[in-house]
């Protein structure tokens, strides 16, 4: 079954990003698929990440910026699932002006990345290392099947 989009559904997602810590982002390069767990921030709909460049879903932001997330905490009990389904772009911001947005906004959600500004010389020189990421969604897609098996209820991202 798939929802018409309500009024509320913006509110629903963005409370349901506030409620959680963790995405799946999915990337793929030469047609084979790959999908990382990372804590996120958000602007709105936009989602920042930090990460090390070196790892695969970095580089692979790089060769395909089309990329798909999820984000749904584990159930036992399929009428009660609920998550969000995102597709969209995604890449290492560049500008200092959105490095530094996507580092505040890491930084206040989550303590211990301020905490590692005053951490040990290694923890800094990692920390220091890291780029800033960010997923721009163009569809989110609400699972709720708390309101019907199969729910859904999608949202077009300008």
């Amino acid at each position: 079954v798939t929802g018409v989009q309500t009024c509320a559904l913006p509110i629903w997602i963005e409370a349901f990003l506030d409620a959680h810590h963790v995405m799946t982002l999915a990337t793929g390069a030469e047609g084979i698929a790959h999908a990382a767990s990372l804590m996120y921030a958000r602007e709105g709909f936009t989602l920042y990440w930090t990460s090390d460049p070196t790892t695969r879903h970095s580089r692979e932001l790089e060769a395909n910026d089309r990329v798909a997330a999820t984000i749904a905490p584990d159930y036992s009990d399929f009428r009660v699932i609920r998550g969000l389904q995102i597709a969209g772009i995604a890449a290492r911001l560049t500008a200092p002006r959105d490095i530094e947005r996507g580092r505040t906004l890491m930084e206040q959600r989550y303590r211990f990345l301020r905490e590692l500004a005053q951490g040990p010389p290694a923890l800094r020189t990692a920390a220091a290392k890291a780029g800033y990421y960010a997923l721009w969604p163009q569809r989110i897609t609400l699972i709720d099947n708390t309101r019907g098996f199969g729910h859904k209820e999608t949202l077009a991202v300008a």
